[in-house]
């Protein structure tokens, strides 16, 4: 018994077996751009939140398969765009906001639970009798619209005034064995996006809105200890089928602009 124990556990991909170096989290020390080229909504594009790291896998011994990559979740989200005295449009992540999770996915909505398919992942199917080296990347950034007048109006009048986005993620650098689910959690990272952006929409389309506040990102932080991935960060849905749209009037009830898909 003792000689089949000892093969199977040395046929066993362990976190002390997987070399991890280059580990690399940073956001892009530029401002966020605002572009008012359009007449019915204000864009604006925030820098890059990158990560990549160099991986050394060892031989897979038997018939499985390997991912390792990037997965990501929203862990906070504010994200409010007011329109004076009227009130304020704003995304938002019911269960998150409510508590019932403690984050949502952020993968692409197709290749769960990974954030993207290209650079973000390594797919390595066994057996192999030598290790394997590689990268994995990804990046990541806002660039939404939002209407110069009230989202729940038929009037085309810019109203807008300011709009305030303060959001959190987790991601994590994982080994997952397809075949059985085992997950090892190789590297966590935690980064902030924070966006806030001052607007008078009496003036010319073009000079209307400017960015105050800070001009660049607090840097990500690596962190030295590895940090569980809730369940929901693994499945369906992601933040972006979730986030619900609401007008939430000064006076009135609030309303569903854009529900959840």
């Amino acid at each position: 018994m003792g000689c089949i124990q000892s093969i199977t556990c040395k046929a066993r991909i362990r976190r002390e077996n997987i070399v991890v170096y280059d580990v690399c989290a940073t956001i892009d020390q530029c401002p966020t751009l605002i572009e008012e080229s359009s007449p019915i909504v204000l864009r604006y594009k925030t820098p890059y939140f990158k990560a990549s790291a160099r991986v050394v896998m060892p031989p897979i011994p038997r018939n499985e398969t390997w991912v390792v990559g990037w997965i990501q979740a929203c862990n906070q989200m504010e994200f409010f765009n007011t329109y004076g005295d009227l009130g304020m449009s704003s995304w938002e992540l019911p269960d998150l906001r409510e508590g019932r999770v403690k984050a949502i996915s952020d993968s692409d909505g197709v290749s769960y639970p990974w954030y993207g398919n290209t650079t973000e992942t390594v797919t390595l199917v066994g057996p192999t009798n030598k290790i394997s080296r590689f990268s994995v990347s990804m990046n990541d950034n806002f660039y939404p619209s939002v209407t110069w007048a009230v989202p729940v109006s038929d009037s085309n009048v810019p109203l807008l005034t300011r709009i305030k986005r303060d959001q959190s993620f987790t991601t994590w650098l994982v080994a997952m064995n397809t075949t059985t689910k085992e997950k090892i959690i190789l590297q966590t990272i935690k980064w902030r996006m924070r966006v806030d952006i001052e607007v008078d929409p009496l003036q010319l389309l073009g000079h209307r809105a400017r960015l105050v506040g800070r001009t660049q990102q607090e840097q990500p932080k690596i962190l030295n200890r590895m940090e569980p991935i809730p369940p929901n960060a693994l499945v369906k849905p992601n933040a972006n089928d979730a986030q619900v749209l609401m007008w939430r009037p000064k006076r009135g009830q609030p309303l569903v602009v854009i529900p959840p898909k």
